[in-house]
């Protein structure tokens, strides 16, 4: 079930919301565990079963390090085992075709295999499991000794199918105590609203410019076109995924969590450092905490560090998916990092503001090329194309997508700035009553939802893009 779904916003979200208001607090944990199991259900019911497991697993390692905190050796041991089994499925599922792929293609061989869809969400619920076993080996958090409690971190439908990846130890406390209130009910609301708006009003727009210039063959692109196809491509990743991170922490809000954000305005970054500060935050402190910090972090040797920024920055590729053009995108983002922060990233702070933008868009771009593209062959087709070597400076295609889309251009625009937001809050602070605030504000979310629907009902079916990872 997705969150920009007729079935989900008229049915099964006024269901839940209404039940989990109306029971009481004890069995309010309950009713949202067994809506998250329904919600999974109804896209991958077979892998329910996948789910449960990981839920029984980690649990019981969880248990077991608790019970030999004691005992140095065999806490160890347990952990090791806990992590070795959750990446075992993980990468059983997501990359035995690649690997099997690449072996037939080097060796005089075919192996035979079935390919296995990618259960939805599994890279986000094992990452969270991971999260959760080391937390307790580390001490951050106790084991949880409800297993109702440790279903609903790991299932919970909010956040199940493509994050945030919040940490176990700053969901463990919200799992037993929190309060939900009319206030952070209808700023979870507003959040999700605005996230509905950035996927149905921007996002799918901009995807569908992007599919078109991406059937195109790159050698016959001009720059224009190429240019107008990356850009397609960051604005519809971007309000992609960042309007689902915005209606999971809404709606989490909405019963009674506490998220922190996960973007921060990633494309006004002024570096690369910076916009990997801003993008998919959780993402980017999984592997700070579990990854980067474990391998020994900045306290260490320059050539040490180099190897544990690289090592972060290949998983993260990899995590991304089973291809070799993640592979190198995520090479790319680890050497650009390495560069900026041993080579040139002192020059680059002195740079103009603009200057710092120009350049920082630059290289995000051309990290996008490498992220959506097929084949290795195709990026580089496609870069080139970028620089001139296709079918010219411009041409007919590219000055009709041009002109056709200028203002779904404007908008993404203002709405990976802040210019967007704060337009809505000079809109309502026009009003000094309190009343006339909430009126205000209430009208102007209001229209965003009734548009959001209309694109609902009016265009073709389209996917969280971060669903296939």
């Amino acid at each position: 079930m997705l969150f920009c779904s007729i079935t989900f916003l008229f049915l099964f979200l006024p269901v839940v919301l209404a039940v989990y208001y109306l029971v009481p607090d004890k069995a309010k944990n309950m009713v949202l565990l067994i809506s998250s199991l329904l919600f999974y259900a109804w896209g991958e019911p077979v892998y329910v079963v996948l789910l449960v497991f990981s839920v029984l697993f980690n649990y019981f390692c969880g248990q077991d390090i608790r019970s030999h905190r004691d005992d140095a050796h065999r806490a160890k041991l347990s952990v090791i085992f806990a992590v070795a089994g959750n990446i075992a499925v993980l990468g059983f599922f997501k990359y035995y075709g690649f690997l099997l792929e690449t072996v037939n293609a080097v060796l005089p061989v075919h192996i035979p295999y079935r390919e296995l869809a990618l259960p939805v969400g599994l890279s986000f619920f094992t990452f969270r499991a991971v999260s959760y076993v080391l937390d307790v080996y580390w001490g951050k958090a106790p084991a949880q000794k409800s297993l109702t409690c440790f279903a609903l971190y790991l299932c919970m439908f909010p956040q199940i199918t493509a994050g945030p990846i919040v940490p176990y130890a700053e969901m463990a406390g919200q799992l037993k105590n929190r309060q939900v209130t009319v206030g952070k009910t209808g700023s979870g609301a507003v959040l999700f609203i605005t996230g509905l708006a950035k996927k149905t009003v921007i996002a799918n727009a901009a995807g569908a410019v992007f599919g078109e210039i991406s059937a195109m063959p790159a050698g016959n692109m001009s720059v224009l076109t190429a240019w107008l196809g990356v850009f397609s491509y960051a604005f519809q990743i971007y309000f992609d995924f960042s309007g689902y991170s915005d209606m999971a922490i809404g709606l989490s809000r909405m019963f009674g969590f506490d998220v922190r954000r996960n973007f921060d305005y990633p494309y006004l970054a002024k570096s690369m450092t910076e916009f990997w500060r801003r993008w998919h935050i959780s993402l980017g402190l999984w592997f700070r905490e579990y990854v980067y910090i474990p391998l020994g972090g900045n306290r260490c040797t320059v050539s040490r560090n180099i190897f544990n920024l690289m090592a972060v920055w290949l998983l993260t590729g990899m995590w991304h998916g089973a291809a070799w053009n993640f592979i190198a995108w995520g090479v790319y983002c680890g050497v650009i990092l390495v560069m900026e922060k041993y080579i040139w990233g002192a020059f680059v702070d002195e740079l103009p503001k603009v200057v710092r933008h120009i350049y920082t868009g630059v290289i995000v771009l051309v990290g996008w090329v490498f992220f959506f593209s097929p084949s290795l062959g195709y990026a580089f087709r496609y870069l080139l194309a970028m620089i001139g070597a296709g079918a010219g400076i411009a041409d007919a295609d590219g000055a009709f997508l041009l002109y056709t889309h200028w203002l779904l251009y404007l908008l993404a625009v203002l709405g990976s700035s802040s210019a967007g937001i704060r337009a809505i809050r000079w809109c309502i602070g026009v009003f000094r009553s309190k009343g006339g605030k909430a009126a205000a504000g209430a009208v102007i979310y209001t229209v965003m939802f009734l548009i959001s629907v209309a694109f609902l009902v009016t265009d073709s079916f389209q996917p969280f893009l971060y669903f296939r990872f």
